[in-house]
């Protein structure tokens, strides 16, 4: 069984590393040249803890191979994963253009039975959309050539990706025919017999697995959000209340965490993505709409908070931003808190200094030299008027308070995450500004 990966970004990456190192061979197709001979030499373009060691191993041990064309390779492959972009276009709908082009090359080169599975995350109706255009690609050639298209959502998250796609809570595939269905069961055979669940759905439910799941997330977190925000109007302690109703089991103790609101590649995206799936349908979906609105909301309470403390004159403070991804183990600054807060800081006239272990080239990228990047994190401290916790990094977790007080020149931390222990930090003299506490 000959298997090729289209795209050769977060998803499909990992994609293929995971399954190289199950045993199956693949070859990977991406139309950056840049980034495909990058691969070729065990390099890879994103950050994910393992993910670079895995592809070199299996690159060496022949198993995973790259490749800038997928007509050149199509005679020979029998199952296609198209794991490529499905950015929100502008009216928050995701964008199928990529998902397309896969399906245009796919018709136009393929000489036998080929099962065609939509890795990305798409709305449902996507794959009747990629059917036709194999049908009508077909047609124009007048080949009556065989073949399959499916759904196989990825559950992976950034930061622990590697784990998640070997020892999955499931695997979703969404099918139409038996031949479809015994392919998916020879490529996860691996997985089957480590005991992890293999489920076989209709394809448009598969497809709405993914958003529904995305979206149930993104709820809970802005859930926990907008209560911390009245915990603190009515002086309860978020942090007390998420233990009370984590211990409930109907509810269960994962993301239930006050913070900074949601960012990365897929919650935003998929949120206002299927948001925008209900409308084309003639129906409001008006639990995520709110959530929507609490998360864009959420980005800007740190910095309120900082406002409010200086009686709203920020102009000349140094102000230190530990964390600048949207989460710890990425570098992903994609719809990031951070971002949200440095550019309203720097309306304010604040000087921004910031330190992340790994996301500061990311950052450069997106904000320039209009912040200054740091060593560490005492550097970013260095006279700073107050500390601004925005990501979780482990690093961050203990640290020489004696020696930041000393560096300071007020010793005011505003804790986005509820990383530190507010009576810890008020008994060294700290003024401690959380989220909900």
């Amino acid at each position: 069984m000959k298997i090729a990966i289209v795209g050769t970004g977060y998803v499909g990456l990992v994609t293929a590393a995971c399954l190289a190192e199950a045993g199956l061979t693949l070859i990977c197709v991406d139309i950056d040249a840049k980034k495909i001979e990058s691969l070729q030499g065990g390099r890879s373009p994103i950050y994910e803890p393992g993910l670079e060691e895995m592809l070199l191993r299996n690159i060496e041990k022949g198993r995973l191979s790259f490749t800038t064309s997928l007509s050149s390779v199509m005679p020979e492959i029998d199952v296609i994963f198209s794991a490529v972009g499905t950015p929100p276009d502008e009216d928050g709908s995701a964008d199928l253009q990529y998902v397309l082009d896969v399906a245009h090359t796919v018709g136009k080169y393929m000489r036998k039975y080929v099962l065609l599975i939509t890795k990305s995350t798409v709305p449902v109706g996507t794959a009747e959309k990629v059917r036709n255009v194999l049908k009508e690609e077909l047609s124009i050639r007048g080949e009556d050539i065989p073949f399959d298209v499916a759904s196989n959502p990825e559950f992976l998250k950034e930061g622990n990706a590697i784990n998640d796609f070997m020892k999955p809570d499931r695997i979703v595939c969404g099918v139409q025919s038996n031949t479809a269905k015994k392919l998916f069961e020879k490529i996860y055979k691996p997985f089957v017999l480590n005991g992890y669940p293999l489920i076989f759905t209709d394809i448009a439910s598969a497809e709405m697995i993914k958003y529904a799941a995305n979206a149930m997330l993104a709820t809970r977190i802005s859930f926990m959000n907008d209560m911390a925000n009245l915990c603190e109007i009515v002086g309860a302690d978020i942090h007390v209340v998420r233990q009370g109703i984590g211990s409930d089991s109907r509810i269960g103790k994962q993301f239930l965490n006050a913070g900074i609101g949601y960012g990365g590649a897929c919650f935003p995206k998929d949120v206002k993505a299927i948001i925008k799936t209900a409308e084309q349908y003639g129906y409001t979906l008006e639990v995520l709409k709110a959530v929507e609105k609490v998360n864009e909301k959420q980005k800007n309470i740190l910095f309120n908070k900082l406002s409010n403390y200086y009686a709203h004159q920020l102009a000349g403070k140094r102000i230190a931003l530990l964390g600048l991804s949207f989460k710890p183990n990425t570098d992903d600054m994609r719809e990031a808190p951070a971002l949200v807060i440095i550019d309203k800081l720097l309306k304010a006239n604040c000087e921004v200094m910031a330190y992340d272990p790994i996301a500061m080239e990311e950052a450069y990228r997106r904000v320039g030299n209009t912040i200054t990047y740091c060593n560490n994190c005492y550097e970013a401290l260095q006279d700073a008027d107050a500390l601004l916790l925005l990501t979780e990094w482990t690093e961050f977790r203990v640290l020489d308070w004696v020696k930041i007080k000393s560096l300071m020149r007020e010793p005011v931390v505003f804790d986005g995450r509820n990383f530190y222990d507010p009576t810890e930090l008020k008994q060294l003299g700290f003024a401690y500004f959380g989220i909900g506490r």
